[in-house]
């Protein structure tokens, strides 16, 4: 019996654990600095919801071009110069205190965020045996879920028990360990760093071959955005915001329990095994969460979504990879981010409109028919491209 290539390698770790510090700093903020901007700069609502709206806007404004700077500077100095000037801008928190500041900071922040998260995963899909990417990426994908509940609960803990000085203390130290981490990181045979600068192209912003599932990708996270966005608000009208914490809870516990098996599948079986299954069962949770009622369906929803959510985004990741070749990975990479960091921004905002209007009930019902339509939609692209298959 022939023993399969390893996926945990040195470089795989180190890459993993880098990857989780940079999430955790990320989810970290994400949940602290709304409190910060309300509590302590006594900002309203609104332009405490600019904080993550500034940064998705960098975040969306650079991806079009990482995959031109990952050939023209290499993969993996790219990397260490993005984790530099990510954690400069960590330990910028502790200084920064007027309002207009921060949100340059958020700006600034946003871009290498962009850029880093664009070559850990192209770095990966190098590293990675191409017999098991799926399983590769997916696992490389739990560090972002881990993150997810790490992230929030470090961060709120800290503010409730210190201070958001410390926090900020805090979240730099750690992106200290995780730039360390990074040297363990191998210069990928495919790097081409030192390439000549040339007018750009389509081609130097978009993975043609990657589009059609960088389109699905979009529309998963714009629905995802009804769950990142307005799931405490949603809890709390249903009197069950102490429980918002343990959704999420169950949700990375369902998505780390199963990737095991999902990466499997779909290295053996083909991706219909698992986006199908992923599909459904984050369509099925999203239509839970709008007839919420008790304890048990809402983290019942959780499940669901968790399971889905966990299937599908890194699934479709490595279809975008897969869709052209390992020198376009860093391309095809940043053509699925760029799509989907685009749906989650106007998925923040639209969802948000409908839930004033219609009702959160109706938000989280149009969220799960998109779900619905884009597997019917997957369906008719996969039938049209070999790559697919």
């Amino acid at each position: 019996m022939t023993s399969k290539p390893p996926i945990w390698t040195k470089a795989f770790l180190s890459l993993f654990l880098t990857n989780l510090s940079v999430f955790i700093v990320f989810y970290g903020l994400v949940s602290a600095l709304p409190l910060y901007a309300t509590g302590a700069l006594q900002r309203t609502d609104e332009e405490a919801g600019l904080l993550m709206t500034i940064f998705l806007l960098s975040a969306i404004i650079v991806r079009p071009f990482t995959g031109k700077l990952l050939d023209m500077v290499g993969k993996r100095k790219l990397l260490l110069w993005g984790l530099f000037f990510y954690l400069v801008s960590t330990i910028l928190y502790v200084f920064i205190t007027p309002f207009e500041g921060l949100l340059f900071l958020r700006f600034f922040q946003g871009i290498w965020f962009s850029i880093i998260t664009t070559a850990a995963v192209s770095i990966t899909s190098s590293i990675v045996p191409p017999s098991r990417r799926g399983a590769g990426l997916g696992y490389f994908v739990m560090s972002s879920n881990l993150a997810v509940v790490v992230g929030p609960f470090i961060a709120l803990y800290i503010i409730q028990a210190y201070s958001f000085h410390i926090l900020f203390v805090t979240m730099s130290v750690l992106m200290v360990l995780g730039s360390i981490l990074s040297l363990f990181t191998p210069q990928t045979e495919k790097d081409s760093s030192g390439a000549a600068f040339k007018r750009l192209t389509w081609s130097d912003l978009f993975e043609r071959k990657a589009l059609p599932i960088a389109t699905v990708g979009s529309i998963v996270s714009f629905a995802y955005a009804s769950v990142l966005s307005y799931l405490s608000i949603y809890a709390q009208g249903k009197d069950l915001l102490h429980l918002a914490s343990t959704f999420f809870a169950v949700y990375a516990a369902v998505m780390l329990g199963t990737r095991p098996f999902t990466g499997k599948l779909f290295d053996e079986k083909g991706p219909n095994s698992i986006l199908i299954p992923g599909f459904l069962s984050f369509g099925i949770g999203l239509f839970i969460l709008a007839f919420v009622n008790s304890p048990g369906v809402f983290l019942l929803a959780g499940a669901f979504v968790g399971f889905g959510y966990g299937a599908l985004v890194p699934s479709l990741q490595t279809l975008a990879i897969q869709s052209t070749s390992e020198r376009r990975s860093g391309y095809a990479t940043a053509t699925f981010f760029t799509f989907f960091d685009t749906g989650l921004a106007i998925g923040s905002y639209v969802l948000g409109v409908l839930a004033i209007h219609f009702g959160y009930q109706k938000m989280y019902l149009l969220s799960s028919l998109l779900i619905f339509v884009v597997l019917i939609f997957y369906r008719a692209v996969n039938k049209k491209s070999d790559s697919l298959l």
